[in-house]
């Protein structure tokens, strides 16, 4: 295994591998019970098949993605884009599940065929070096939003956020303040471990902050509270060990809908998300890990993006939505993941998860906030190779910085970084001097249609 993903070469060991690929399934297995409640919210699916083709599906495109590319990401049905599918395409425009599926499907064909063509690497490598060192500390903050939230710590408002209120909750302590305490406490233990440079200090943070719900549990300090959305923290093999069959959801596609305008409305925004939202991450990802050439491409990406491409499709086929690479991914780049074993790791756990259910169900959000969090420290590192002296570059690397976490959205990051650096450098003379290719004249022009017309 060593040899074939050429772990030495790549400076790490085994060892390395694996836990990397362990932090990274820690950090994202929160998507098998997510993205199973989400679907099973329209009252016409099943929640333990949706929990059998979301963890299946990660496997393919994980799996795929370290022997494609032997890049240490992850693969699973994406946060947005399911959510996309269940409130806006079912919700909003109508369509049945089985609509939906047929666009997941068509999703992933397209991206086949766009990957084939090399038409999205050339999206890659044309967008410029500031905007792409921009979405890597953009992605940090984004994701050290979302663990904030998850944990929730960070809560709505009339001024949309605000932090937790331990005074204003006083009566929910023992169910939802503890877990808010816990996570605070967490992401110290974490950045202890980090500071004292110990080996897998993220794993061990999560699996610490893990131990002391359960330690709250048993002594009655947390109360669940299943109709407020806190379960369990102890895992549960009363029932034994049964895996939930995956035919109720299992080639359910109708193409009844294929020719109607609200489909091609949805599938333009299906598109533009899903790709903007990968390409993102990989450029994320790959930058924290200095994984980008000297010319800022990143080799190996036709294989990363034919993984995802595959995927999509086997999930549409397995009743899930668009498969996409996982922010979390950079928890595991973080602990010194490098290749493709990483990934294998990863699939590994998600292949387990279909058998070991209820113990990869009780990972509580409070405990996997925590490294986010420090994930995020790290991936804003990138922003000290950005030459903020210059304002034609700066300017557009911070609007994409600002734009992820505040607009929460990968790919409006990318879209405002995009416009903005095409059009400062294009009124300011400075096209001819930065050379901007063609395609990013198209990029532009395709996002400012975006915004108007959709």
């Amino acid at each position: 295994m060593s040899n074939y993903f050429k772990v030495k070469e790549h400076g790490s060991t085994v060892r390395t591998e694996i836990m990397a690929g362990v932090t990274t399934f820690m950090a994202m297995a929160y998507i098998l019970m997510v993205n199973a409640g989400m679907f099973a919210s329209l009252g016409t699916v099943s929640y333990g098949a949706i929990y059998i083709a979301t963890a299946i599906s990660a496997v393919i495109g994980t799996v795929l993605i370290g022997l494609l590319a032997n890049l240490p990401l992850a693969q699973a049905s994406g946060m947005g884009l399911n959510a996309f599918f269940v409130y806006t395409v079912c919700f909003t425009f109508g369509l049945s599940y089985a609509n939906g599926l047929v666009l997941v499907l068509v999703d992933g064909i397209v991206f086949v065929l766009l990957t084939v063509t090399g038409l999205r690497k050339m999206i890659f490598d044309a967008i410029p070096a500031a905007v792409k060192t921009a979405i890597s500390a953009g992605i940090g903050l984004f994701i050290a939003f979302i663990g904030l939230q998850n944990c929730k710590l960070v809560v709505d408002s009339s001024t949309l956020v605000t932090v937790y209120s331990f005074s204003k909750n006083a009566e929910t302590f023992r169910t939802e303040g503890i877990t808010v305490l816990l996570a605070i406490i967490g992401v110290l233990i974490t950045a202890i471990l980090m500071v004292k440079k110990v080996k897998g200090g993220i794993l061990w943070g999560i699996l610490i902050t893990w131990l002391l719900g359960i330690a709250c549990e048993l002594t009655g300090l947390y109360v669940p509270n299943a109709e407020m959305g806190f379960y369990s923290v102890m895992p549960d093999f009363s029932s034994g060990i049964s895996i939930p069959s995956i035919m109720p959801t299992l080639g359910q596609m109708d193409f009844s809908a294929v020719f109607s305008l609200d489909f091609f409305v949805v599938i333009f925004a299906f598109l533009f998300v899903d790709m903007f939202d990968t390409l993102g991450t990989l450029i994320g990802v790959a930058s924290k890990a200095d994984m980008l050439d000297e010319d800022g491409k990143l080799p190996h990406i036709k294989g990363a993006l034919m993984a995802d491409s595959i995927a999509t499709c086997a999930g549409a086929v397995l009743g899930t939505s668009t498969t996409t690479t996982f922010v979390e991914s950079a928890s595991g780049v973080t602990e010194g993941g490098r290749t493709g074993l990483t990934s294998m790791t990863t699939g590994v756990l998600f292949l387990l998860a279909v058998v070991f259910s209820p113990l990869f169900l009780t990972i509580p959000s409070f405990a996997t906030a925590p490294a986010l969090v420090i994930v995020g420290f790290y991936m804003m590192g990138s922003a000290l190779k950005i030459d903020f002296s210059d304002p034609s570059e700066g300017i557009p690397a911070f609007l994409t910085i600002l734009a992820m976490p505040t607009a929460y959205s990968i790919s409006e990051g990318i879209a405002i970084g995009v416009i903005s650096w095409t059009l400062l450098n294009v009124i300011t003379g400075k096209a001819s001097e930065k050379k901007i290719s063609p395609l990013m004249y198209v990029l532009t022009v395709l996002f400012i249609l975006k915004y108007v017309l959709l």
